[in-house]
């Protein structure tokens, strides 16, 4: 199986939508869903997400499945640090998640990461994995330990809409990347293509491996200039 990550487009985040440049990206990511011939599309329930699976549903003739599990992460990734002022945790200068020993912290303690220290963003990544968990034994591939038990061979390609934080946490879990690590070196870009495979191993257990990660051909491929760096924009 491969699952296809993605981004939603340039938002209006206090109207949970898109702007015309995020909707143009929609379509310019939705035709390269259509283009990559995926099987089965799903989106987290916020409006953004939905808005940019749209044009990928409308090409392929498909109809989107809500996954609530993949709601963006909102109040649990808010750090008073350094500042003493409520932010995200996406907003603190990444230096800071790998100085004074922080780099060489583990998977099981990167959330006494300075900044990580002061959220709740274990209890939001315990909800994606057990989520993420659930959605992937539903697709045939069981979580059992560090591996994944294939329960039925899955051959489809599968995209799932969501967001920045969100995916991040998720990768976070099933690449066993601490997560501090994963906010100081992996951003996500508007429509960011990320495709991780699991692959249908003949000894039945199979793990997830990335081959690509936030990847924007599709919007460069359009028009970089107007889209990328926000130039004019030629609907």
């Amino acid at each position: 199986m491969l699952l296809y990550i993605i981004r939603h487009g340039d938002p209006i985040y206090e109207t949970d939508s898109l702007t015309e440049k995020g909707k143009l990206q929609a379509e310019q990511v939705g035709k390269r869903m259509f283009d990559a011939k995926i099987d089965r599309i799903f989106t987290s329930p916020m409006g953004r997400a939905k808005m940019t699976a749209a044009p990928a549903c409308r090409m392929l003739g498909l109809e989107y499945t809500v996954e609530d599990w993949a709601h963006e992460i909102e109040d649990d990734r808010l750090t008073p640090f350094p500042d003493g002022v409520l932010k995200s945790v996406s907003l603190v200068q990444n230096t800071y998640y790998r100085e004074n020993g922080n780099i060489d912290l583990d998977y099981e303690h990167a959330f006494d990461a300075q900044g990580f220290d002061q959220t709740n963003m274990r209890r939001a990544r315990d909800i994606i994995q057990k989520g993420g968990d659930g959605f992937l034994e539903r697709l045939g591939y069981k979580k059992e330990g560090d591996v994944y038990r294939i329960l039925r061979e899955n051959n489809e390609k599968v995209a799932l809409f969501c967001h920045s934080a969100m995916a991040r946490a998720w990768i976070s879990s099933l690449l066993h990347i601490p997560i501090h690590l994963m906010w100081a070196g992996f951003d996500y870009t508007h429509t960011g293509v990320t495709v991780i495979e699991f692959k249908n191993n003949k000894n039945g257990v199979t793990a997830p491996r990335i081959l690509c990660y936030s990847d924007m051909s599709h919007v460069y491929a359009a028009q970089p200039d107007d889209v990328v760096y926000g130039n004019k924009i030629k609907l």
